[in-house]
């Protein structure tokens, strides 16, 4: 779980490296994905092989169709268009939030009674985005408002994915509803690839190339595999524990990689969103799909 927090974390570190190039998110996405794709179907493959599995009815193919555009096509698109704009810290804690939103989603919709530890735990953590947002506006980057927008509808849409994914990963199994989800979102991306781009665009220089298969190793599809074991060998909550020291991770890979500097208001801003966070993580009942 350590190692899967701190790999999911440094795909911001990677794009990061990338846009050093000229390269635009969506071709950057592409090539992500479009390494990925064996090893999802690979990942799909074993899966399946795991255990007696039954089709899928249509009703569950539309659900994967669904949670797999809006839960790694669209989240992961938007998040790569404001990594455009913000830093890789910013954009790590804004991510970090998803727990609030579905702690808001289930309450409209799943008859979840938002209580006074929730109501804590939002506010906090709103104060320490807060913090690091008015860090960022500080250091000369007018376009962070933007940046902002594009992460926080990326958390929105991964946010609607997990409550999503908790009304029926139970009956088709994470490990092969995560591998196909990641299949029909990859076909997305190559789809909208085709539509917006000329194919000449994935010619790109080695460097970028070489982030982009790193990044589909390293921040895509091994720290899926180690999180659904780590969850199933330690439970959601103590991989939630674990899996607060990604935005710290970010913030301090930033520094290394990228000469980002680190600053009080980061980090007073990064133990509020924690904190926040957690509070709605580690509870005994967790809302629906904030399991993982």
């Amino acid at each position: 779980m350590l190692f899967s927090a701190i790999a999911f974390s440094a795909k911001a570190i990677f794009v990061k490296l990338a846009y050093h190039y000229p390269v635009d998110p969506l071709t950057l996405l592409t090539l992500r994905m479009g390494f990925s794709l064996p090893m999802f179907l690979l990942l799909a493959w074993v899966a399946g092989r795991r255990a007696v599995v039954q089709s899928l009815t249509s009703r569950q193919w539309i659900a994967v169709i669904f949670l797999g555009l809006i839960g790694y096509y669209a989240s992961s698109l938007l998040d790569f268009i404001g990594l455009q704009y913000v830093s890789a810290a910013l954009e790590r804690l804004i991510l970090f939030l998803y727990p609030t939103f579905v702690v808001v989603i289930s309450a409209l919709f799943f008859g979840y009674r938002i209580v006074r530890r929730d109501v804590f735990a939002l506010c906090i953590s709103y104060c320490g985005i807060a913090l690091v947002f008015i860090h960022d506006l500080t250091a000369n980057q007018p376009e962070v408002v933007l940046g902002a927008m594009f992460v926080m509808a990326s958390a929105l849409c991964y946010a609607i994915y997990l409550v999503g994914s908790g009304q029926i990963v139970n009956r088709i199994g994470s490990l092969r509803f995560g591998a196909y989800a990641s299949i029909v979102s990859t076909i997305g991306i190559l789809v909208h690839f085709l539509l917006f781009r000329n194919p000449t665009f994935l010619v790109q220089p080695p460097q970028v190339l070489g982030i982009a298969a790193l990044m589909a190793v390293f921040s895509t599809v091994l720290p899926v595999i180690l999180m659904a074991e780590g969850i199933r060998r330690i439970g959601s909550s103590n991989a939630s524990m674990l899996g607060a020291v990604g935005p710290i991770s970010t913030m301090f890979m930033g520094f290394i990689f990228l000469g980002d500097p680190v600053t009080l208001f980061q980090i007073v801003g990064a133990i509020l969103v924690l904190i926040g966070v957690l509070a709605i993580s580690l509870k005994k009942k967790p809302v629906a799909g904030a399991a993982t």
